[in-house]
């Protein structure tokens, strides 16, 4: 029997009191069947000592149901929840109010451009949805680095309108960043509570309006800020940028692995600084070849494009002019709006 069989089953138990789903809400911490018993361990933050019990329950009638399972082990994991007050059930909040689709961009390691790509990404996104009427927008969830807003030119301090804060705006996108509460040469010296802390600010205490696609670009590595996240946000999906080098390819297969164990869908994989090319049109591969190509099929996910290494994308983010709306004819910017409308027509099948 296979594991997603049991997954499915999974994804039609409600959490007590809300219309998602388990799976949904990523409170699923691992799945796992042998000899006709299926294993399921769930993480679960609530003050409320029915809430545990009555997902066992639900877990376990679902998945006896099924004709290959004999016996289900079920491991409820609590951690109180102590600042529940007149709601008793804590869980995975139901999104973020007026955005219909959230994309985490990630990877396992820095120094890929990822920030640059989700950048471009997003403002592929506002392109394609423009004629539509459609916005998009951009969470810089890089605490310690925010650099979205130097690549968009944005600067100044958000609006306040009550208890939340107006996102910024820039080349139609909507744009919230740590870069935008700090001065630019304050380094930000926190723990993993206060960057769980900013995240649930940025994604519940931000008025972003109606925003079809939200770009939420993630520091490198699989620290608390992904973990926080995911807890926080349902995510329509996450791409996974890379470079071709086996060093690169490695560590970001070890990123992707720890969004799928909270139950984050791979969309895709970029390939980025895939090749450079000459004058007459031939490439040279600086750091090799096939690394996305390979990731995407060890991740049985497609790759979504190659991005070359192109001086203009290092110039558009200097200048706070992304090359998809700089050069929006080249080449380059037809990569990024041809991986764009990959992932547009992947949500909406």
């Amino acid at each position: 029997m296979s594991l997603e069989k049991i997954k499915t089953a999974l994804s039609t138990v409600k959490y007590p009191g809300f219309s998602r789903d388990i799976v949904s809400f990523g409170i699923v911490r691992n799945v796992e069947f042998e000899n006709g018993t299926a294993k399921v361990s769930v993480a679960v933050t609530t003050s409320d000592a029915a809430i545990p019990p009555a997902i066992r329950d639900a877990i376990e009638e679902k998945l006896k149901a099924l004709p290959e399972v004999s016996d289900v082990d079920v491991s409820v994991v609590v951690t109180a929840n102590k600042k529940a007050s007149t709601q008793q059930a804590s869980a995975p909040t139901e999104g973020i109010p007026g955005v219909k689709h959230v994309i985490a961009v990630a990877s396992g390691k820095g120094g890929v451009g990822k920030s640059t790509f989700a950048v471009n990404l997003a403002c592929a996104f506002a392109e394609l949805l423009r004629p539509e009427g459609k916005h998009a927008g951009i969470m810089d969830c890089d605490i310690y680095g925010p650099s979205v807003p130097l690549m968009l030119g944005l600067s100044g301090r958000p609006y306040v309108e009550g208890d939340s804060l107006l996102p910024m705006e820039g080349h139609g996108l909507k744009v919230m960043s740590m870069g935008f509460l700090v001065d630019e040469d304050t380094p930000v010296v926190w723990r993993g509570p206060m960057v769980m802390k900013t995240i649930q600010q940025f994604s519940q205490n931000v008025k972003w309006g109606d925003v079809e696609v939200l770009v939420v670009d993630l520091p490198p590595g699989t620290g608390d800020a992904h973990l926080s996240l995911v807890q926080t946000i349902p995510l329509s999906g996450a791409v996974l940028v890379t470079t071709p080098q086996i060093a690169a390819t490695t560590v970001a297969r070890r990123g992707a692995r720890m969004l799928e164990k909270t139950n984050v869908s791979i969309l895709g994989v970029a390939e980025n600084m895939s090749y450079l090319e000459g004058p007459d049109g031939s490439r040279v591969n600086i750091f090799g070849e096939g690394g996305g190509e390979q990731t995407a099929k060890d991740l049985k996910a497609p790759l979504l494009g190659q991005i070359p290494l192109d001086q203009a994308i290092r110039e558009g983010g200097d200048q706070g002019k992304p090359i998809v709306l700089g050069q929006p004819d080249g080449k380059t910017a037809e990569v990024f709006k041809s991986i764009a409308q990959n992932i547009l027509t992947r949500l909406s099948n």
